[in-house]
């Protein structure tokens, strides 16, 4: 019997420079581990996720958790103003700091399409990079799966979001009462026809921008002159008629709004009227709606105003004890009008 030489049965290296995601990018060996390596830990390394473990291991502050998870699957995946990479981020930190928390940690889950360019996937991470870094938060872990083409649609990105919320701090939906003020921070409706502007491929005179933004610094700063705050959310599917309404409900009590006070910019005002839709129901990705006691409104506004993404907010109206569970509003006309729930989604796959 002939001698057998153990290097005659050892199967050649992969190829390892791939221009788009290979299903064995998925598979756990090689190309998996060359994935991470080249493109996320240069992204987002830091010493808990350079471990490469099953799990972050952290250091935590001791108090009240706020823990949140999200999934992203917006289309296209660049669109004015942002990515679905920074919209990942942004949204998630978000989520988070609306109970009044500090972002601390994330974690990212990517779900890649076999196809996929590389170079899209590098230019998304380097937007999550640059978003963490503003934001302050470490991804600290998370996973990366491949699927067959066809069975997603390029790339979708799941996050879960960990921060520490202060002594004395509780903001719940629940929290409203009669008198309350209701503040915006801005302007209404840009991502949602940010995003269907430019994946219907329709041109105005000014471009509609998203408004993509990370709103922990502007919180924080409004934490600086009230605790007292009842109640703050990001309005994204829904839009702001929605997030009111679920206040109202929350809380029960009633919600009048005042028309000629919400901000909607020209641009997305003209996008709205030529394709029919209400900027009240259209996402947002970089506002936030606070309910506060009367007594500090003034101050929680001026100091959302001294903050770059909060220089347009104004108080839009007040909790009720009228109509309890609705929202409704004085239009321009000085007529009212019930802004109730939509009843389906108008912009699919928007965040």
């Amino acid at each position: 019997m002939p001698n057998l030489n153990p290097e005659d049965f050892t199967c050649p290296l992969p190829i390892m420079d791939y221009e788009t995601i290979q299903l064995a990018h998925g598979s756990g060996g090689r190309l998996s581990a060359e994935l991470v390596s080249r493109f996320f830990l240069p992204r987002f390394g830091n010493e808990t996720l350079n471990r490469l473990e099953d799990q972050a291991v952290v250091d935590f502050p001791q108090g009240r958790l706020a823990l949140t998870t999200d999934s992203f699957v917006v289309d296209p995946l660049f669109f004015p103003g942002g990515d679905i990479g920074d919209l990942a981020i942004n949204g998630t930190v978000n989520d988070v700091c609306m109970s009044g928390a500090t972002p601390l940690y994330l974690a990212a889950a990517f779900i890649l399409e076999e196809g996929l360019p590389m170079a899209t996937l590098h230019r998304v991470l380097l937007s999550m990079e640059k978003a963490a870094k503003t934001a302050g938060v470490q991804i600290v872990t998370g996973d990366t799966k491949v699927v067959n083409r066809g069975c997603c649609d390029k790339l979708f990105i799941t996050t879960t979001g960990l921060g520490r919320v202060p002594e004395g701090v509780n903001i719940s939906a629940a929290n409203l009462k009669i008198g309350d003020k209701i503040i915006l921070s801005g302007t209404i409706a840009d991502h949602g026809m940010a995003i269907l502007t430019s994946r219907e491929g329709l041109s105005f005179a000014s471009r509609v921008q998203s408004d993509t933004a990370a709103l922990n610094g502007l919180v924080a700063q409004m934490l600086q002159v009230s605790s007292a705050i009842h109640a703050m959310r990001d309005p994204t599917r829904g839009g702001l008629a929605t997030t009111l309404n679920e206040f109202a409900a929350a809380s029960q009590v009633g919600i009048m709004l005042d028309e000629t006070t919400i901000p909607v910019r020209s641009e997305v005002r003209g996008a709205c009227e030529v394709l029919g839709i209400d900027p009240m129901y259209v996402a947002n990705e970089g506002k936030l709606v606070a309910v506060v006691p009367a007594e500090a409104a003034d101050r929680v506004l001026a100091a959302m105003r001294s903050h770059p993404l909060g220089r347009e907010a104004v108080i839009i109206g007040e909790v009720v004890a009228d109509n309890p569970g609705l929202v409704a509003m004085r239009t321009a006309l000085g007529a009212h009008r019930i802004v109730d729930m939509p009843v389906g989604e108008q912009l699919p796959r928007i965040c």
